[in-house]
């Protein structure tokens, strides 16, 4: 199993890191457009939908997506759908994870499937336009959430004591979270002193104020784990282990970004207020 996780890992770096680097967007666009084909479909899957639909729902999705590129809509200020996004993702870490995996389900199907199709698509704009802001500034987002991940799981090994939603994720603890934060904290440190007037989220959240940055640092934790836990959640009613196979040793591609779902808007958001 880990080597096979390795080589998928090492397979997708090969092919995203040429695309995230090139000077101009398109290859990044177009890449991570396949990627929300696939979330999508895995969306629509996780939701009760057969296999043709499934597909055609994902292939829509991208054929949507695509259209609102060549319309000019990754050139546009996007503020006050950042703005909607972010209070949408509030919401529902509020009335789904109340609600509890029993709750899931008593959703109307199509209600479910359009809530989250709208929140992937976002996560694609919101992951786009933060290329488009600066190199640095995408890859500080990403590291954000992947530090805190990476921090959550050996802090939770370490130190879990107490379920953070013993009936979402059982492996989720206070501990682990809080070392997320931790290591999120240690890591926008860093970022400052090296590079404390860049084009980066640090940055431009610490020229808002030290208290605004911090509380922001913590929103940006606590909603990556939200996503975590939001895509556990719809698992867990779908009686899913992974949202699909497409990545071996990983899953599929919603149980790889599903932290970044609503970081990627969120981090926008924040600093276009």
């Amino acid at each position: 199993m880990l080597k096979q996780r390795v080589t998928t890992a090492v397979l997708l770096l090969a092919i995203l890191l040429p695309a995230l680097f090139y000077p101009s967007i398109e290859p990044f666009a177009a890449l991570t457009l396949l990627l929300i084909v696939a979330g999508g479909w895995e969306w629509a899957r996780l939701n009760g939908c057969g296999s043709s639909l499934s597909l055609g729902i994902g292939i829509g999705l991208g054929v949507l997506m695509a259209g609102i590129w060549a319309a000019g809509g990754l050139s546009v200020s996007l503020r006050l759908l950042w703005l909607a996004v972010g209070a949408l993702w509030v919401l529902l870490a509020v009335v789904m994870l109340a609600r509890g995996v029993a709750g899931w389900s008593l959703w109307p199907r199509g209600l479910r499937l359009v809530v989250g199709l709208v929140l992937i698509s976002c996560a694609w704009l919101a992951m786009v336009h933060a290329r488009l802001v600066g190199l640095d500034f995408l890859l500080s987002v990403l590291l954000l959430v992947w530090m805190a991940d990476i921090a959550a799981y050996f802090g939770g090994k370490a130190l879990g004591r107490r379920k953070l939603a013993p009936t979402i994720s059982p492996g989720k603890s206070w501990e682990g979270a809080i070392s997320g934060l931790l290591g999120v904290c240690l890591l926008a440190a860093g970022w400052l002193w090296a590079d404390g007037q860049g084009n980066n989220l640090y940055a431009r959240l610490w020229a808002l104020g030290p208290l605004l940055a911090v509380l922001s640092l913590v929103f940006l934790v606590a909603m990556s784990v939200i996503g975590d836990l939001v895509e556990s959640l719809v698992k867990r009613s779908a009686g899913a282990k992974d949202s699909s196979q497409l990545l071996p040793g990983h899953g599929g591609v919603l149980d790889r970004v599903d932290a970044l779902l609503p970081v990627l808007p969120l981090a926008m958001m924040l600093i276009s207020v």
